[in-house]
């Protein structure tokens, strides 16, 4: 396996029209039983599953997946990698998962296409400024980098802003060098390919309408293609987390909303990283097709909806013109909406759940992309050892019945939309 994607294979599929290849991951049959189950096929599902048969060995592992590996947040998003957070509890988990996402094409043997191109946060206050220095030293204590510039600093790197804006002028920015993008489903692919060479069943079209509990231990599920006996069960399924904890008896703190993203036609480069509008809930950055790949607010309502609405569009786009008016001629060639699964506190959560051997993984608001390989690390380690991961121990579940350890990273209170 680890000669299939050599530089000799990629020039002699090439001149033979890629004949060659062969499928990436098998398209198994459940069987009865497996040691672990875990329901999402998502980038969070496919990254546990490949940790757990690569750090812990544990291989007797299936994924089922309701549709196709892949079809869900992770190819339905903005592809932004950063570690950039400030608070302690997210801090150390995103500097970890950082670290995973520099050594994963190596680890995987597979090209995600990661650009660390770097990020800059953008603020336009004093009192910005003020945040963004401390964010910044935060950042530093962890470990990570950060750079604060001044205007002129940000201008040397994106001219094309508007500094002078009458309402929103730039005063500077927070650089994040060693985040970037990577190329989403490339991201799902790689972790499916290295699962399913390690033993791991990937079950597609299989969806789960039920969970088997007995004396207050999970046995197994309930599936579209019959029965499934497991010792334990995780549930990664993003915007669907309430759906299916629901099978088990569970209310979640969890609301689902959807996030709309957009694309324009592909363009000259314009912007060498990704830039996010401190004055609004704006981020854009160019693909390697040149296509700018922009988002903003959640639609403010609750939703399993995969679409958005043209209000939030409208919306998005009065930010981009506030931010770059120099795009204003762009043509956006599509938008697509992805559920997110927003938390309370806008932290995630991975723990065990009252019911044995059932265990959860959601409420990564906006920040599930860039989490994948961290929270597969963490997740599995979790299902294999029944002990929290160091990185990721303060995403308690049982924080929000206590109010013990709530991280309300962008201070915005109990608001699952606000975060």
């Amino acid at each position: 396996m680890a000669g299939e994607f050599s530089g000799w294979r990629l020039f002699r599929e090439g001149l033979t029209r890629n004949r060659g290849w062969t499928a990436h991951w098998r398209d198994p049959d459940p069987k009865d039983s497996y040691d672990v189950l875990i329901i999402g096929g998502g980038g969070h599902g496919l990254a546990t599953a490949f940790y757990l048969a690569q750090e812990h060995g544990i291989t007797n592992v299936a994924v089922l997946e309701k549709g196709y590996l892949g079809g869900g947040n992770i190819g339905r998003n903005t592809t932004i990698v950063r570690a950039n957070y400030n608070m302690p509890g997210n801090s150390e988990f995103y500097s970890h998962s950082l670290k995973l996402w520099e050594g994963m094409e190596q680890a995987l043997n597979f090209n995600t296409m990661m650009s660390q191109r770097g990020v800059l946060n953008l603020f336009h206050s004093d009192g910005q400024r003020d945040y963004a220095a401390r964010r910044g030293n935060t950042m530093a204590g962890q470990g990570d980098d950060a750079v604060l510039l001044d205007r002129d600093g940000v201008r040397a790197m994106v001219p094309a802003l508007d500094f002078d804006n009458g309402r929103f002028p730039i005063y500077g920015g927070l650089f994040h060098p060693r985040g970037g993008t990577a190329r989403h489903d490339a991201v799902a692919w790689g972790y499916a390919r290295g699962a399913d060479s390690r033993g791991v069943d990937l079950i597609q079209n299989c969806e789960v309408t039920g969970i088997d509990i007995e004396n207050g231990h999970v046995t197994g599920v309930q599936t579209s293609r019959g029965p499934i006996r497991a010792r334990k069960v995780g549930i990664v399924v993003a915007g669907r987390s309430s759906q299916v904890a629901a099978m088990a008896g569970m209310r979640l703190p969890i609301e689902s909303h959807v996030l709309q993203a957009f694309v324009t036609e592909g363009l000259k480069p314009c912007i060498d990283h990704v830039v996010t509008f401190g004055m609004g809930h704006f981020y854009i950055s160019q693909s390697d097709k040149g296509g700018l790949v922009f988002g903003g607010d959640l639609d403010f309502y609750a939703s399993y909806a995969a679409r958005g609405n043209l209000p939030m569009a409208e919306h998005v786009v009065e930010a981009a013109m506030t931010l770059m008016p120099a795009i204003g001629k762009a043509r956006v060639l599509r938008s697509w909406g992805g559920i997110m699964d927003m938390s309370p506190d806008g932290s995630p959560i991975i723990d065990k759940t009252p019911v044995e051997g059932l265990y959860l993984n959601c409420g990564w608001c906006y920040g599930g992309f860039k989490a994948v390989p961290g929270s597969g690390f963490s997740f599995a380690h979790l299902l294999a050892t029944d002990r929290p991961h160091g990185p990721a121990a303060r995403f308690r579940l049982d924080r929000f019945e206590t109010g013990r350890g709530l991280m309300d990273e962008e201070g915005t209170g109990a608001q699952h939309n606000l975060h």
